[in-house]
This record gives structure tokens, C-alpha cells and sequence, in this order.
């Protein structure tokens, strides 16, 4: 299926207001021992929680950050492993498991902010589109897979999941790992999408056009065929 593809804006992001929730911070104060975190102004949360976080070595303080996000996937001697590696290294680019990425991004740029920059700070971009199906009769709910995809119509092709995943870009080839490389796929009226994924599979410079056109098929469909 065809599609018409225009980037409205595409803009490099640090952090993502909204992410963590009030409920977010009353927890996880607890967690740094911080008292009646019940009773603090939802307004005051966010600052409370860095000034907890600075109370700790910034590898306990990443160990309980990612105990919290990630403790059902990672074991302990994992989560002391990665508390290490992201004072050096910016482990949301370069942990295994990309599924973790989204979640590993969240987490260091709190612990890049509360730590005044001992971190690497990590970016995402964010890019806010209008995919339209030139034949609205044969119109289907984009997946993450397929959204991908028809970015991929107008990235250079120095892109790295473009070199990365050169089959599965170009061709109907299931990809599951889209729906780790985009972290979100939001869509709203008119065929607008909100899409964010890391800097480091997407930047602002790899798109070569911001108004293009792509073909895609629904994978899920063809599965069931």
C-alpha cells in the first residue's frame, strides 16, 4: 500500500516531560528512603526525587533506578553491571537487548540531570509526521513496523537501521525489532504520528527529504495469510 509521508518537524530531545508519573516519584522515593512522600505537592515531586538521587554513589542510585524500571528483565548481578557501565558508556546505544533501550534512556537522562552531567547525557529525536494512505479505501492502523519502514523512504542511506536492517527495510520481511527502535508510535487525527525513538537509530540530519512517498504492507496481515 502507497503512502504520502511529510515530516512536520523533527527536533533532537533530551528527556520526555510526562515519562515519569507522580506515582513514579512517591515510589521511588520510597525507594531512596526519602520521609512522607505521600504528603509532597505533586508540583515539587520531580525536584524532591533528584535531590533523593543525589544522596547515593551514582551507581546505587542507577542500581535502584533500574531495579525499579527493569528488575522483571534483569537479574542482580546484571543490574550492578549496567549501574557501572553507565557512568562510561551510553549503554542505552549499546546494550544488547534493544528491547531495554527506551527504558535505559529514561533512566540515565534522570540520573544525568540529578548528577549534574557524571552521566553521558543520551538524546532521542522526536518527529511529529503525516502518513496518509493515497487509497483511503484500503486504509489499515499503522504498526511500528510499518511506520519504520516507510520512514525509511527518506532517510539517507547511511542511516544505521538502514545498514543495519537492510532486508527487512527494503522488502515485506518481518521485523520485529521496529517495535524496539521506535519507542513510541503515537497517532492523532488527520493522519498526524508522534513517533520517538534514539537519536542513535534516527537523527534530524538522516532524513534526505521531509516530503516523500512509501509502500508498505501490513505484515500482521500477510502473517495470517
Amino acid at each position: 500500500m502507497n503512502y504520502q509521508i511529510k515530516i512536520n518537524d523533527a527536533a533532537t530531545v533530551e528527556q520526555m516531560p510526562g515519562y515519569w508519573t507522580n506515582e513514579d516519584y512517591k515510589q521511588l522515593l520510597g525507594k531512596f528512603n526519602y520521609p512522607d512522600a505521600d504528603k509532597a505537592s505533586n508540583d515539587t515531586l520531580n525536584e524532591l526525587l533528584l535531590m533523593a538521587i543525589t544522596d547515593y554513589e551514582p551507581n546505587e542510585a542507577a542500581a535502584i533506578l533500574l531495579a525499579y524500571k527493569l528488575g522483571e528483565e534483569l537479574n542482580e548481578g546484571q543490574i550492578d553491571q549496567i549501574s557501572n557501565d553507565m557512568l562510561l558508556d551510553k549503554i542505552v546505544e549499546e546494550y544488547p537487548d534493544i528491547s531495554l533501550h527506551a527504558r535505559l534512556f529514561h533512566i540515565n537522562q534522570l540520573l544525568y540531570k540529578a548528577f549534574n552531567g557524571k552521566f553521558p547525557n543520551t538524546k532521542a529525536t522526536l518527529i511529529d509526521c503525516t502518513i496518509t494512505p493515497l487509497d483511503e479505501d484500503a486504509a489499515t492502523e499503522l504498526t511500528r513496523e510499518m511506520a519504520l519502514k516507510l520512514l525509511g523512504a527518506g532517510l539517507s542511506d547511511s542511516n544505521l537501521v538502514k545498514r543495519l536492517f537492510t532486508e527487512q527495510m527494503a522488502g515485506d520481511k518481518s521485523f520485529p525489532e521496529a517495535e524496539s527502535i521506535l519507542w513510541e508510535l503515537k497517532p492523532a487525527a488527520n493522519h498526524l504520528y508522534s513517533i520517538l525513538t534514539s537519536e542513535n537509530w534516527i537523527s534530524t540530519d538522516d532524513f534526505t527529504s521531509h516530503e516523500f512517498e512509501g509502500a508498505v504492507e501490513n505484515t500482521e496481515l500477510l502473517e495470517q495469510d
